[in-house]
Parts: C-alpha cells; sequence; structure tokens
C-alpha cells in the first residue's frame, strides 16, 4: 500500500509540474502534442474491449510517460519537482 501511496505522489507531483509548464512561455514546443497524445492514449476505446488490460496499461505506461515528459523539460521548468 506505500508504494501505491508512493506513486499517486510522484504522479500528482509530475501533474503538477507538467501544469506549470503549460502556462510558461518557455515551455518546449513538444510538451502540448506530447501531453494530448498521452491523454487520448489514457482514454483509448481498446481499454473498453479489454477492461483488465487496460487497467494495467493505464496504470504503468500513463505514469511512465508523465514522468519522463517532466524529466525531459529544461531546469528551470522542473523547479517544482524538487518541491
Amino acid at each position: 500500500m506505500k508504494k501505491i501511496a508512493l506513486l499517486l505522489k510522484v504522479i500528482k507531483n509530475d501533474l503538477r509540474v507538467l501544469w506549470y509548464a503549460l502556462g510558461h512561455p518557455n515551455r518546449p514546443v513538444w510538451l502540448m502534442p506530447a501531453i494530448v497524445l498521452v491523454a487520448l492514449y489514457a482514454i483509448d476505446p481498446f481499454n473498453v474491449a479489454v477492461p483488465f488490460v487496460g487497467i494495467v496499461d493505464d496504470g504503468v505506461l500513463v505514469p511512465m510517460a508523465l514522468h519522463l515528459m517532466v524529466r525531459c523539460l529544461p531546469p528551470e521548468l522542473q523547479r517544482l519537482r524538487r518541491r
């Protein structure tokens, strides 16, 4: 249960950093399309066809993609990650 709580904390922090980065004027060009693609992947209709695979898939790949996007941000946009 502690691992799930830690994972949720990391996801919450990554989402906070990405939200901050979206409003920043110096955000990378790739950020908006990447977030849109991850969101579309998370609500993919395949999840309805095979529910268990979709839940596991979203529970693993989506947080990894969000964390990778945060790690690829410039240092000035990552400053929220350290808090």
